[in-house]
């Protein structure tokens, strides 16, 4: 069953019943997502504005969905609309494509096949709602909703949903553990100042670690295949770099990008030996990298896979490909 016949909702109870139907539809694809990692490196989707080039389809230069393979070659555009559609990410199985977009004159959460058939939307508010992730099992989305006039982490199975941060300051950007357990994001409770912190998925509680602990602005964790690491950025050298850390206590943080333009947005990928990242090295517009998962020095050099100058490609996510 399409998900796309279901897009002009307006009542409440039509809406939790479009929820249900589209969850079915969302679990169908990736039942069985929790044996997703380690996985095959498949595409890599992002945002962009592009206007040109083969098969784009873009002329109001608004924020587009795309794929790629993982050598940069075969730019497929996945969405077409003149509403902005943010924030791609991979179910863990690689079948399914969760994103935010402002089609309805709010960012709401959508899905779609990886191939961009059958989009849905999946929340119904007034809200501001953003950086979507599904979980291993394929069960639940996590995404940051302006709720309570800041942004909050909200888990949503189905019809249901909670408020997992459930805290006075913002919090936001969240990804799951590889095993489902726990939630990475953001959040400026700790005096106004970004860092990474780690809560369990299974109680609506403000009880959370903080893991970066630092003084500069930590930012957009994402879980190594392993979830042994996190990856995130942070301001802490003076600009943007990609740093990772222990995920069980935030310790042996290290750098991987030393570099004078920002470095932002870091995504293992699905093997764990490289992570994708957004970053303007490339003379101020940004671009798509990737590079090993090791700091960045002689035999690291990371490649440019975008190569579109003048546009933005911004926020990666990795296709796992799996058996």
């Amino acid at each position: 069953m399409g998900t796309t016949k279901y897009l002009g909702a307006r009542t409440t109870l039509a809406a939790a019943v479009i929820l249900a139907v589209i969850f079915v539809v969302l679990v169908a694809h990736i039942e069985s997502a929790e044996a997703a990692y380690p996985g095959a490196n498949g595409k890599i989707v992002f945002e962009s504005n592009r206007t040109t080039g083969t098969g784009v389809d873009n002329p109001t230069g608004d924020l587009e969905i795309f794929t790629m393979n993982k050598d940069g070659t075969g730019v497929t555009q996945l969405t077409f609309n003149t509403a902005i559609d943010i924030s791609p990410s991979f179910s863990d199985d690689g079948s399914a494509i969760v994103f935010a977009s402002d089609r309805v004159g709010n960012f709401e959460i959508y899905v779609m096949d990886s191939d961009g058939t059958d989009q849905g939307r999946m929340t119904f508010n007034t809200v501001f709602d953003d950086h979507p992730t599904i979980s291993p099992n394929g069960t639940t989305i996590a995404y940051e909703s302006e709720r309570n006039s800041n942004l909050e982490i909200i888990v949503q199975a189905g019809i249901f949903e909670g408020n997992l941060s459930n805290n006075s300051a913002a919090d936001y950007s969240p990804t799951f553990s590889p095993d489902g357990t726990k939630i990475a994001f953001t959040s400026d409770r700790d005096g106004g100042n970004a860092e990474v912190y780690v809560m369990d998925t299974n109680e609506a509680t403000n009880d959370a670690t903080n893991l970066s602990n630092n003084p500069a602005q930590d930012l957009f964790p994402d879980w190594s295949p392993s979830g042994q690491r996190i990856a995130f950025m942070s301001n802490r050298s003076g600009n943007y770099e990609i740093h990772v850390m222990n995920s069980l206590d935030g310790s042996s943080q290290k750098r991987l990008t030393k570099n004078a333009a920002v470095d932002i947005y870091p995504a293992w990928s699905p093997d764990g030996k490289k992570i994708a990242f957004t970053s303007g090295r490339g003379g101020g517009d940004e671009e798509i990298y990737t590079m090993k998962a090791k700091p960045e020095g002689s035999k690291n050099r990371p490649k440019n896979l975008t190569k579109n100058d003048d546009v933005s490609d911004i926020q990666p996510d990795w296709q796992p490909l799996v058996n």
